[in-house]
Parts: structure tokens; C-alpha cells; sequence
């Protein structure tokens, strides 16, 4: 059975791009653009793997993996914080929070798939 990753972005051209990304890496891809929408399709469908955007319309990058870490029936997604916000606080607060990785945009697309990979045990 395919794998799927959750995207998590407001910015057109970053959801492009990594749906292309996880498309061509084999995962089965969807697309969340607030917090909330991303809450919700976790809900329908739980994800096995998400990249969350920390700057998201709603509840930002950093309640929505709270709110999956508190949740048993969700806290072991792997999560891959894909972000712009690169000073090392902001880092350690996202691993604190319970992200498995944190990657700061611009990013490099095959250091990513990577990343990816590792956390589905796909290497």
C-alpha cells in the first residue's frame, strides 16, 4: 500500500513543489492550507507523514503538532516542520513540541526526500 504525506502550506508555490517532490518519491500526497484543514484531514484520513509549515493561516505550525502529540491515536505521525523560521529557538521549540525534524526553506529537494524516507523507513 502507498504512503502518504500531508502537506501542510499556505504558499502556492512551496505546495506545488512538494506535492511534485512526494509525488515523484512514490507517496500519495494531500494538501492542507491552514491549521485547522489540517487537523480535520488528519482526521479523515490519518497521514503517514506530515510537513507542516509553521507560518499557516488559524492555528499555526506549532499548535498543530502539539495537538497531535497529545492525541494517542496520533502521536507517533512523523512530523518534518518545513519552515522559513531558521533561528535555532524556534528550531528547539518545534523538536520540543514533538517534530521528528525541522527544515528550513529555501530547502534542498533531495536532502528532504531523504529526510522523508528515513522517518517512513523507506531508505
Amino acid at each position: 500500500m502507498t504512503k502518504s504525506v500531508l502537506i501542510v502550506d499556505d504558499e502556492p508555490n512551496i505546495v506545488l513543489s512538494l506535492e511534485f517532490l512526494m509525488t515523484q518519491a512514490g507517496y500519495d500526497v494531500r494538501i492542507a492550507r491552514d491549521g485547522n484543514e489540517a487537523l480535520e484531514s488528519v482526521v479523515e484520513k490519518t497521514p503517514d507523514l506530515i510537513l507542516l509549515d509553521l507560518m499557516i493561516p488559524g492555528r499555526d505550525g506549532y499548535d498543530v503538532c502539539q495537538t497531535l502529540r497529545r492525541s494517542e491515536e496520533w502521536a507517533a505521525i512523523p512530523i518534518i516542520m518545513l519552515t522559513a523560521k531558521g533561528r535555532e529557538v524556534e528550531k528547539e521549540k518545534g523538536l520540543a513540541l514533538g517534530a521528528n525534524d525541522y527544515v528550513t526553506k529555501p530547502f534542498s529537494t533531495s536532502e528532504l526526500t531523504k529526510r522523508v524516507k528515513e522517518l517512513l523507513g523507506d531508505v
